[in-house]
């Protein structure tokens, strides 16, 4: 800590970076563990939340992520759109086929962002705001597969192994009848849980989509960082 921030404020902020890593919740006494302060100072701190709706308690008593940080992420959307632009532009002209960046919302797939190339003379009409399920469509998919590299790392707790894929994800007529889709996981992104990809109407990807498609979402992470 310097001389112009704010110890309370930070313990707060830790606070609720704890409970959002964490799907159950956590007591007063597991929070002053980690923190690594009394019990006291924890109850002031959650009941300054509550009252912001930053932090829910259930019945037992533990403590939880509360409804009022989905005010203070209405934001997050534009702001991931106006970051991912750039590169979606690049990735849409570049290939001739539309761009988009596809996020988590629940158990659904959800376009926040679509880019649409300028000089070809048709393409798939795909719109922001688009949802999907997540076991459906290569934004999906690869969304999917991000989640699964993640668990089989953490389960060779450090042995070698990894990806069997070659990192993106390739679909054929699983969202619209015609359209091939290529699309590969945002990684590294602490918090956003999402996908950059292209739709087109092909009855394959061309091999060089795969690869274009996997830089583009390196670059998107990289802005998001």
């Amino acid at each position: 800590m310097t001389a112009e921030t704010s110890q309370t404020l930070d313990r707060g902020l830790r606070v609720l970076k704890l409970l959002a890593d964490t799907d159950h919740g956590l007591t007063v006494t597991e929070l002053s563990n980690k923190l690594g302060v009394n019990r006291t100072v924890v109850y002031r701190l959650l009941a300054t939340l509550e009252q912001h709706a930053l932090v829910r308690r259930d019945l037992g008593g533990r403590a939880r992520v509360g409804l009022g940080v989905l005010r203070l992420g209405r934001q997050v959307h534009p702001l991931v759109r106006e970051a991912a632009m750039p590169a979606l532009r690049s990735l849409a002209e570049d290939i001739g086929a539309t761009a988009h960046l596809t996020l988590v919302d629940g158990a659904e797939a959800l376009a926040v962002a679509v880019v649409e190339p300028t000089w070809t003379d048709y393409h798939v009409a795909y719109r922001a705001g688009f949802r999907h399920p997540l076991d459906r469509g290569a934004a999906g998919k690869a969304i999917l597969a991000a989640r699964q590299s993640r668990q089989n790392k953490q389960g060779k707790q450090g042995k070698q192994g990894g990806l069997d894929e070659p990192g993106y994800t390739l679909t054929h007529g699983e969202l619209e009848a015609g359209a091939s889709g290529a699309a590969a996981a945002l990684v590294g992104v602490t918090g956003i849980e999402g996908s950059v990809g292209v739709v087109m109407l092909a009855d394959s990807v061309p091999e060089r989509v795969g690869p274009r498609v996997v830089d583009a979402a390196r670059e998107v992470a990289d802005a998001l960082r």
